[in-house]
């Protein structure tokens, strides 16, 4: 069975830093596009970041770019997310997923993320 775990999520300060990780079982991990999205309170999901396991492609949006990293140990069967210099719009849940042709195929239960003033 596909399980997608991500944690590290927690409160920190505006300019502060979160590492989040993504713990992947239940498939083979190299084969996959493994995506960040998050949504804020009251607004859609949003694409985040992702990554080619594969070939190491990765994907930002605009608005991240420059401030978070997205990474992947293969031995570990983990993706990070390495956010830094937060701002309060990055407030939000975060779920890892894996991705598909339409969309999220899988994901798991989030972890927040909150940025205060």
């Amino acid at each position: 069975d596909v399980q997608l775990q991500a944690s590290g999520g927690g409160l920190v300060e505006v300019g502060g830093s979160l590492r989040l990780s993504c713990a992947a079982s239940g498939f083979t991990f190299d084969n996959y596009v493994i995506a960040w999205f998050r949504q804020a309170p009251g607004k859609e999901k949003e694409a985040v970041s992702q990554i080619d396991i594969n070939g190491g492609k990765t994907y930002y949006r605009d608005s991240v770019k420059g401030r978070f990293t997205v990474s992947a140990d293969n031995a570990k069967n983990t993706v990070y997310l390495q956010m830094n210099r937060l701002t309060p719009e990055d407030t939000a849940v975060y779920y890892c997923a894996i991705v598909g042709d339409g969309g999220y195929d899988y994901w798991g239960q989030g972890t927040q993320v909150t940025v205060s003033s």
